[in-house]
């Protein structure tokens, strides 16, 4: 099985150079892999001390930051090195301060998991959340590396627990520790054998509630608001966007809408803007506008989302349409905003958890969508409660990186 995972690797790297041609995501992919082990050996030195943090995308690098942030005050002498398997988390996060060194994660074949791991000589691995490359697992093990999973997740439908599933189920041994997100992710890696097992959480919890410690403001956000009831609609897809967009054409009531698509191509943004007959303004055209004129707000650029849920009275987080599912509900929720999202949630916990509690709306049709935001618009007794109740939610279960960090400060670097 070993065998068919590196033919499976090697056949998907050739496969990709072609899909590059046409697809600009995956040319970044490709193009961005090329430059990572002359960087790695200009940026670092045979003498250098190192910590590697992997995320596969931008959620599981936010998921892990409050950890990052933690170890690098602990190891100020190290240099934390962050790779990335996905461009939508290196492009967006390449130029961040905390690391050191933040490049992609060279595809997972025998060579290039030694010649990453000769370059980065780490002292201490940090797989955040999931994806398990198996030859760098491998050579880790072989190197006798602390290596932990923080916010893992294990449900029964993985590799892991099937029976065809051994090599992924050894590749388990190399995990010094693992912190998960819940009992029943417990339950399994007990069934499996393993003890070194701990429910901290998830990290994410501690990363949103740090975010209320920041200047979340926005010049041009409160001049748009105006002091008027404000709708948030985050990391939308067009399926999300064509159930809002009648509504919002509809709007009989005093509100505005700020919408930040998942996806900003210009011809997107474009079609997204004509479907819209209120008042519409862009992000890149907002200079010498009167903001507080318009009905509705389409920022066309990244990174400024999570400070503009600091003015949401409501929000609607995207992709609950589609698969996986659900974007970031948390970030909301932690400035007490109620939530509204589309049906797929099923894959994310504190989504499940909310709904439950009814601090979060799950729709399915537009009928659903209009019933539900016109009851949070107009009453103003029912979205307070469910933003309490967000908010709540939050800060109940934040503390997760210092159940992190507690348990592995007994490993002293040598």
């Amino acid at each position: 099985m070993l065998f068919l995972y590196n033919l499976f690797v090697v056949f998907a790297s050739q496969a990709l150079k072609l899909v590059a041609v046409f697809s600009p995501k995956i040319k970044l992919f490709v193009e961005g892999r090329k430059v990572v082990f002359p960087t790695l050996e200009q940026k670092i030195k045979p003498s250098d001390r190192t910590i590697w943090f992997h995320a596969a995308s931008l959620g599981e690098y936010e998921q892990g930051l409050p950890v990052i942030e933690k170890i690098k005050a602990k190891f100020p002498s190290h240099k934390i090195v962050v790779t990335f398997f996905s461009p939508s988390g290196y492009e967006v996060r390449k130029n961040n301060t905390v690391a050191d060194v933040t490049v992609y994660l060279p595809l997972d074949t025998k060579g290039n998991a030694k010649e990453f791991l000769t370059l980065v000589h780490p002292e201490l691995v940090f797989f955040i959340k999931y994806e398990y490359w198996l030859n760098y697992l491998s050579e880790l093990k072989d190197l006798k590396t602390p290596t932990y999973l923080i916010s893992g997740i294990f449900r029964e439908n993985q590799m892991f627990f099937k029976w065809y599933g051994g090599f992924y189920r050894k590749a388990l041994d190399t995990f010094t520790y693992f912190f998960v997100q819940n009992e029943n992710s417990k339950k399994l890696l007990r069934q499996l054998g393993k003890a070194n097992v701990a429910v901290s959480g998830d990290t994410r919890f501690d990363r949103v509630t740090a975010i209320l410690e920041k200047d979340n403001s926005l010049d041009f956000i409160s001049e748009f608001k105006n002091n008027t009831l404000t709708i948030v609609v985050g990391s939308s897809w067009p399926k999300d966007e064509s159930l809002l967009v009648d509504f919002i054409n509809a709007n009989k009531y005093n509100a505005k809408f700020i919408i930040a698509p998942h996806n900003i191509k210009a011809e997107q943004i474009e079609h997204l803007k004509n479907s819209i007959t209120r008042k519409t303004v862009l992000f890149s055209e907002r200079v010498d506008k009167n903001l507080a004129d318009y009905d509705v707000f389409i920022i066309d650029t990244i990174g400024i989302l999570t400070k503009i849920y600091s003015y949401a009275d409501i929000a609607y987080v995207g992709g609950g349409f589609g698969n996986p599912g659900v974007h970031n509900i948390l970030e909301p929720a932690t400035y007490g905003v109620p939530i509204v999202i589309g049906p797929n949630y099923s894959h994310f916990t504190e989504a499940i958890a909310l709904v439950n509690l009814e601090g979060c709306i799950s729709i399915s049709n537009k009928k659903e969508l209009e019933t539900n935001l016109m009851n949070l618009i107009l009453i103003k007794v029912e979205r307070d409660e469910k933003g309490h109740i967000c908010e709540t939610f939050v800060q109940m279960n934040k503390g997760a990186t210092n159940i992190i960090m507690k348990t592995i400060s007994n490993f002293e670097l040598l």
